[in-house]
């Protein structure tokens, strides 16, 4: 998938064109990193409506995301090439759970146990 940036798109409009592809995943975003394989404090949680942070050069971009991905990879290149902190959550039924213990697996094997989690639930 391309996932397409700019300055005039909100965090929402991000989280909505990514889960448009990964309808079991979304991202959230925050204004302060978290570990691998940790999880992010709720207090840095950025709002929906917020506009994307970027200036300059970066300020529309087209972000490839492989569904080859891992959670990690994909955390780090939105750090690394956006520098933005991301935090990738998995559907489980009707709550959304953050990926801190699987950020090895695939976005399409998240994506596939979101679905398998919701379509179980009642």
């Amino acid at each position: 998938m391309i996932l397409h940036l700019s300055k005039n798109k909100s965090l929402h409009d991000v989280q909505t064109e990514f889960t448009s592809y990964f309808p079991y995943l979304r991202i959230g975003f925050f204004n302060k990193r978290h570990k691998a394989f940790q999880g992010s404090d709720r207090a840095a949680l950025l709002k929906p409506e917020a506009k994307l942070p970027l200036t300059g050069e970066r300020d529309n971009l087209e972000v490839e995301i492989d569904e080859t991905m891992t959670v990690k990879a994909l955390e780090e290149m939105f750090k690394k090439q956006l520098n933005l902190n991301i935090q990738v959550f998995r559907k489980s039924g009707r709550a959304w759970l953050e990926t801190t213990v699987t950020d090895n697996w695939t976005l399409r094997k998240q994506n596939e146990e979101g679905k398998e989690l919701s379509d179980l639930s009642f």
